[in-house]
């Protein structure tokens, strides 16, 4: 029976480290987005960003690739984005 227990002890630690390990590279992987969702944001011009937040309204797909980042937070009023239009 200490035979079966050890076992599955060992079963249990190596599953526990594998998914603290995945845990660990979707943080960094949220993280990244995050980054990335912030950027987009703040080089987004205000008419993209009420495009945007109006297909939200409807429930219509982003039109094109320059609004796929912003999915991320969508509750984010559109007058953040009056960054620097380059």
């Amino acid at each position: 029976m200490d035979l079966v227990k050890s076992h599955l002890m060992y079963a249990v630690r190596e599953e526990v480290e594998v998914l603290k390990e995945q845990i660990k590279e979707l943080i960094e992987k949220n993280s990244q987005l995050e980054q990335e969702n912030t950027l987009l944001k703040t080089l987004a011009s205000p008419e993209q960003l009420a495009q945007f937040q109006a297909q939200l309204q409807t429930g219509s797909p982003p039109s094109s690739s320059q609004s796929q980042g912003t999915t991320q937070q969508p509750a984010q009023p559109a007058s953040q984005g009056s960054g620097p239009s380059a």
